[in-house]
Order: C-alpha cells, then structure tokens, then sequence
C-alpha cells in the first residue's frame, strides 16, 4: 500500500483523512476516536486495536463517575485537583465544563505518591551603553523564572501518572528596588522569597497532604473491613458471639464494640 492510500480507523470504521492517521501498534486509529482516551494516555503507539477499545468503553463508563461526582474540596488555581471527599474519589482538570471534558476519575485508593518538580531558570538583564551595545549592569541583575510541576502516581491500567503545571503562568520575579534606592538582588532567594513563589509553594504542599492523607485513610479502612472478626463477650448478656453488621448482639441485640 502507498503512503497516500486511504485508511481506515480500526475503532469506529471511518475513513481517515490526511495527516489523520493515529498510528496503533497493529492497525490504525481516527483522530475522532483518539480524542475519547484519557487526557493522560501517552502509549498510543504500541497500544493494539483491542487495548484501544477497551479503553473507550472505560472512558463511556467514566462518564457516570463524572455526572455522580461531588466536589467537595477544589485544591490548585489552573488545573485543579477535584476531591469527592464522601465518596474517596478526585479528578484533575481544567475544564469548566466536566461532564464535556470527562476527566478520569480516580479512587484515593489508586494514590501510590505525590510530588512536586520545581524547575528555575535565571536570566541576566541588560543595559545599553553609549554606542548601544548589551551591557551588563554592576552588579549583574537576575529575572527568575519558576514552574511547579506536580506528579501524581497513580496505579491504573491505562496510566500510571498524572504531570501538570500548577501555576497557570510562568512565575517571573526581577530584582526589586528596597529603600534607599538599593537594589535587592540576592539570588535565587529573590523568586524564592517571593509571594507569589510561597503561594504555588503552600498549594504544592496542600495537594500533596491531602491525596497522602486520604489515600492512607482509604486503605486503613479497606484493611480494617477485610480484617478477620474477632468473637467478643456482650455486655448486655454476657453471651460470646461475633457482631452482626450494626455491632448488635446475635442473641440478645445489644450493643456491642466492633
């Protein structure tokens, strides 16, 4: 077959038109159908025909999860981490428009960890002299620049992490003038110092207590509930007997601790 014969996607039957073409690991995929996986799926190329299909039926069933979701808490400015706090599930997205966007939804319990990347960058600003050359000034000044990268490791099959910017624009910080007219450059303790860095600083760091903290809950209770039942002695009747579901006794119905 030539380079510009017509293809077909392997997914939905549609004819591919040029530059089309999403190339799969044993056939072909339409851009159409590519826009349904997962905003955080980056193996297409060795993905097979099956592995896709099954993917899109797990992204038409995601969109129940989304429709049910209640956001109970909104971490981040840009891209922001949904958490269903009730329900043990969160999302990140940017989207206004969720049940649009269809964001994974994911149980806490699929947290395996959560970091931040801070990436810093300097560049010196110039002057010109009287010929109108770059100059540098005495001493150097500094514009800093920073991004914070968050990555979320989560166990899924289609997926195993979640990267996105949290700030929603590059932080640039340039030397700033003190009293006296002095210059206050230090560094990188100039851009680290600077509100806007401790704001992105603090957000990171709320982020990633509360994905830690409720991903050790979850899995607590999940070891708890699969935890083996232990005979105990009623209080109210002094009979052994495990508990029934609401803690009661089996004989007489009494409370009992579970």
């Amino acid at each position: 077959m030539g380079m510009f014969d017509k293809k077909f996607c392997d997914i939905c039957g549609g004819k591919i038109g040029v530059l089309g073409n999403r190339k799969l690991d044993d056939g072909n995929l339409c851009k159409d159908c590519a826009k349904g996986l997962s905003p955080f799926f980056s193996d297409r190329r060795r993905s097979t025909i099956a592995d896709i299909k099954e993917q899109l039926a797990y992204r038409e069933e995601n969109k129940v999860a989304v429709a049910a979701f209640h956001t109970t808490r909104t971490l981040g400015t840009g891209t922001k981490v949904l958490l269903d706090e009730d329900a043990g599930k969160f999302m990140v997205t940017s989207a206004r428009k969720l049940e649009e966007e269809n964001p994974d939804v994911l149980d806490f319990s699929q947290v395996t960890g959560c970091n931040v990347d801070i990436s810093e960058s300097r560049k010196e600003l110039m002057q010109k002299d009287k010929e109108g050359k770059d100059i540098s000034y005495k001493p150097p000044r500094y514009v800093h620049e920073y991004d914070f990268h968050m990555m979320i490791h989560v166990n899924t099959p289609w997926f195993d992490e979640i990267k996105f910017r949290l700030n929603s624009s590059t932080i640039r910080v340039e030397p700033s003038t003190g009293l006296g007219g002095i210059l206050n450059q230090r560094g990188a303790d100039v851009g680290r110092g600077s509100a806007v860095f401790r704001e992105c600083e603090t957000m990171a760091e709320e982020i990633q207590a509360a994905l830690t903290q409720v991903r050790e809950t979850v899995r607590e209770n999940i070891a708890a509930a699969s935890a083996p039942k232990q005979a105990q002695s009623c209080p109210s009747c002094g009979a052994t007997t495990m508990p029934d579901a609401q803690g009661r006794c089996e004989y007489c119905g009494g409370a009992m601790v579970v």
